[in-house]
């Protein structure tokens, strides 16, 4: 079927929301649990799937649920329906610090690829499936796992990603990031791994052991700060630690 058509706007700066501009009988889906507010005559439902086929039966609509718990998401999605006779909006929030990228699926030939938590809300008849990394030492090592999520429609799609993103084109090229700052690639582009250099740059270059490999021609996001780095630079026990411990003469200076 053919996507809901969307208006919105993205609010704030480094905890971004994105407001949605329904007409009425217009939908929304999104994560369980990332709406912030909506307006009084939008109704929410709680369904299986997405709702992109119209006749899916109750075993495609489970198989569709049990694909979504393997990339780590919630078993169900929430479908936001405008069920009033004029404009109503509703909003959804990140569930990390970090900014929110709007993808018209249209526009990048109806498929993207999305690292297992970078998902945040679509327009009805968007189809949300799993993908198969086909590098066993990517999905292994390369900080995103066998099993990536797949969008596939010809609409509007929101992601979203930690700290400052980045949306690099390539063509018939090669770009090498840190593991884990992937936030989603066009079907063009092959993900794959390699080591990071030498044996001394591995255990003392602070880069990890490996680094993921982007090669091919399309477009690529990524993001400053996934929130595996975020959680270690917060952790008390994190590496982060060190720089927040004082001196004796700093305490006797602040008494």
């Amino acid at each position: 079927m053919r996507s809901h058509e969307l208006d919105y706007r993205i609010i704030g700066d480094d905890i971004q929301l994105v407001e949605i501009e329904l007409d009425p009988s217009e939908t929304v889906i999104a994560e369980a649990g990332s709406m912030m507010y909506m307006d009084n005559q939008i109704r929410f439902e709680t369904k299986m799937g997405d709702g992109s086929d119209p006749n899916q039966g109750l075993m495609s609509k489970l198989l569709s649920a049990g694909t979504r718990v393997l990339t780590g998401e919630s078993l169900f999605v929430t479908h936001f329906t405008n069920q009033g006779a004029g404009k109503q909006r509703v909003a959804f929030a990140a569930p990390y610090p970090g900014k929110i990228i709007p993808i018209d699926l249209g526009l990048l030939g109806g498929s993207l690829v999305v690292q297992k938590d970078g998902f945040l809300c679509a327009a009805k008849g968007t189809k949300i499936s799993i993908t198969l990394n086909r590098r066993i030492g990517a999905g292994l090592v390369g900080g995103e796992g066998f099993i990536l999520q797949k969008l596939e429609g010809d609409g509007m799609t929101f992601m979203h990603a930690g700290g400052t993103v980045i949306e690099r084109k390539l063509n018939n090229e090669s770009l090498r990031i840190d593991t884990g700052c992937i936030v989603a690639y066009t079907p063009g582009v092959d993900f794959n791994i390699e080591a990071s250099g030498s044996l001394r740059s591995m255990v003392f270059g602070g880069e990890g052991i490996f680094l993921a490999t982007l090669s091919g021609t399309g477009t690529v996001w990524l993001q400053s700060m996934p929130i595996r780095k975020l959680i270690q630079a917060i952790s008390p026990y994190g590496k982060n630690v060190r720089k927040e411990s004082r001196s004796l003469l700093d305490n006797f200076l602040e008494r």
